[in-house]
């Protein structure tokens, strides 16, 4: 039997409470979609959303996916607690639906309901449930599927640590690679904070990448910037000046530039995936 729990806010010892029995809340069909592993430098396209496999062995999943649900032992959520709910979580079938709950979704006014006659109702607070939900569990495949990782951030506590952010000593190291050279005013705490993430992703990307291959790197961002991107082949380094530079260095790290095969044009990827 479906059912719909409502997490409250507040320090209370009981956080999930049944808010419906036998409903369907959602009815969405993941057929066709793509999964695509989380990347937080990757933007989905309209039919795709991301992916966390082995979701239940994760340090931010939640106790209530890691057991089986018995409905017997949530109370019915009491109506003072009714402005209190943080999110929604439909479970249907093999499926954990998850919504998160913002004031914009309390409606206290007037509306007009069209049945077999127009009438009028004023029946005090409704909630209103979106038509996609903000995550998806798949209790078979143990796997969370969900399209932003900010919104599900409050649901999923310690999700966030996946759309990393390089602190300062991350950048100050990064900016210290020997095939950087910072000139003008340029420092550590110009960096902005989409680069600061760009940083830890291309971090990442140098440490599993064999030493060999750096220089082949360094040719193939300056082959795509050369007009970007002042280039001391001599020494090897690129001289980087401003946020701007910055940004077009990390591209090259991650290889986000390519040529067409027809046409011969320079591109620079929006974002990339990975080809089985």
């Amino acid at each position: 039997m479906d059912q719909v729990l409502a997490k409250i806010k507040g320090n209370g010892k009981k956080k999930f409470f049944k808010l419906l029995s036998d409903q369907t809340l959602f009815d969405v069909s993941l057929q066709g979609l793509d999964f695509v592993e989380y990347n937080p430098d990757h933007n989905l396209d309209e039919d795709s959303w991301f992916k966390i496999e082995q979701f239940s062995q994760q340090p931010y999943c939640m106790d209530l996916l890691k057991k089986d649900f018995v409905s017997s032992e949530y109370d019915d959520l009491p109506k003072d607690k009714f402005s209190q709910i943080a999110y929604l979580c439909a479970i249907q079938g093999n499926c954990y639906y998850f919504q998160k709950i913002t004031p914009s979704l309390f409606v206290t006014r007037k509306m007009i309901v069209f049945g077999e006659v127009a009438k009028m109702e004023n029946s005090g607070r409704r909630l209103v449930v979106n038509a996609m939900p903000d995550a998806i569990y798949q209790e078979d495949s143990d796997t969370l599927v969900f399209r932003n990782l900010a919104t599900i951030s409050s649901i999923f506590k310690g999700i966030d640590e996946l759309y990393k952010e390089a602190t300062k000593e991350e950048v100050e190291t990064f900016l210290d690679e020997s095939f950087i050279e910072l000139s003008g005013d340029y420092g550590v705490e110009k960096v902005s904070k989409p680069n600061r993430k760009r940083v830890a992703l291309a971090m990442s990307t140098l440490a599993s990448m064999p030493t060999e291959d750096r220089d082949q790197m360094l040719s193939y961002i300056h082959s795509y910037c050369e007009e970007k991107l002042k280039f001391d082949a001599e020494n090897k380094k690129f001289e980087i000046t401003s946020d701007e530079e910055l940004k077009y260095l990390l591209y090259g790290i991650e290889q986000r530039f390519y040529t067409t095969p027809i046409g011969k044009e320079k591109r620079l990827a929006n974002s990339v995936q990975t080809l089985d």
